[in-house]
């Protein structure tokens, strides 16, 4: 038997809560699905609610953004406030938000900028990230991060562990077509969901209980003149290729703790609709917390 399965029959309440001990490591796996990873903050909180710090967290795109939050020492709730105070009015979409000119909104510090592979850069965007997060390095984190992105040209997997932390997340969130990609040390970077849109494989060498968030989400027909509109199939394209991709890790070496919010019908950018978010992600969050009560139970 392994270790680790040996530590999942045996742990007690050891396993939540024993915090830099070689035994009971957690490790927390967010992925990336844009709007829809607000849906993280509730299962943040959940590990502040049943004390748990995680031994290491890993990030792909949004999941590294959170992660990035949460790992500089920022508690669940603070990290909800932030969101409240970037996200856009209800009754906005994401496009007239993009325009706004009024300063303080989500897409107001988002930059637009044609013709340089993607219609957006993040370089405002990081700045404020930077200000929130109040470290520059990964060294400099409270808990151990790992962000995952992917190399333009070679097609592979790149996973940030230390240095400079604002070039890694404005890689792994670099959305191809939509934001522009990034170049770091002779690296054309973008989006790490097109690799690893959950990267929950990371945590196994290193953690005894693996968790992964999923928040890919589902959608359902949407059709104007018979057809899907340019930014749906956009979109929904790449998640077609981040749910292949889900489903044969998932047959190939699944987490111990699998939580997929039932988040139907959110778009990539509807950072307006965070309240419908939290609403359809409590179901996960509530799964979740018994998830972790019944590891430590085992």
């Amino acid at each position: 038997m392994k270790r680790r399965d040996f530590l999942k029959l045996t742990l007690a309440t050891a396993v939540l809560t024993a915090c830099g001990k070689k035994e009971g490591r957690i490790g927390i796996a967010l992925g990336g699905g844009g709007a829809r990873g607000l849906a993280h903050v509730l299962m943040l909180e959940v590990l502040d609610e049943l004390n748990i710090r995680p031994h290491r967290i890993a990030g792909t795109s949004i999941g590294a953004i959170m992660g990035a939050l949460y790992a500089s020492g920022m508690p669940g709730y603070e990290i909800r406030k932030l969101i409240d105070r970037l996200t856009v009015a209800e009754d906005e979409s994401w496009l007239s938000s993009l325009f706004e000119e009024e300063i303080g909104r989500w897409w107001n510090i988002i930059e637009l900028q044609l013709g340089r592979g993607g219609l957006i850069t993040t370089s405002a965007f990081a700045k404020v990230l930077q200000e929130e997060l109040g470290v520059t390095r990964f060294n400099e984190l409270k808990i151990p991060l790992m962000v995952v992105a992917t190399d333009f040209w070679s097609r592979k997997q790149v996973v940030f562990r230390k240095g400079e932390l604002l070039p890694a997340i404005q890689a792994s969130m670099a959305v191809p077509g939509l934001f522009s990609p990034v170049q770091h040390k002779g690296k054309v970077l973008v989006d790490g969901g097109l690799v690893n849109p959950v990267p929950y494989d990371l945590l196994f060498d290193d953690c005894d209980v693996v968790v992964a968030i999923d928040v890919l989400g589902e959608r359902t027909p949407e059709m104007e003149n018979g057809e899907p509109t340019y930014f749906e199939t956009t979109f929904n394209t790449y998640q077609i290729m981040q749910a292949s991709i889900m489903d044969e890790k998932l047959k190939h070496q699944p987490p111990d703790i699998y939580i997929r919010p039932e988040l139907e019908n959110i778009r990539v950018l509807e950072f307006n609709r965070v309240d419908e978010i939290y609403a359809q992600s409590k179901s996960a969050r509530n799964k979740l917390k018994r998830s972790l009560r019944r590891y430590s139970k085992v």
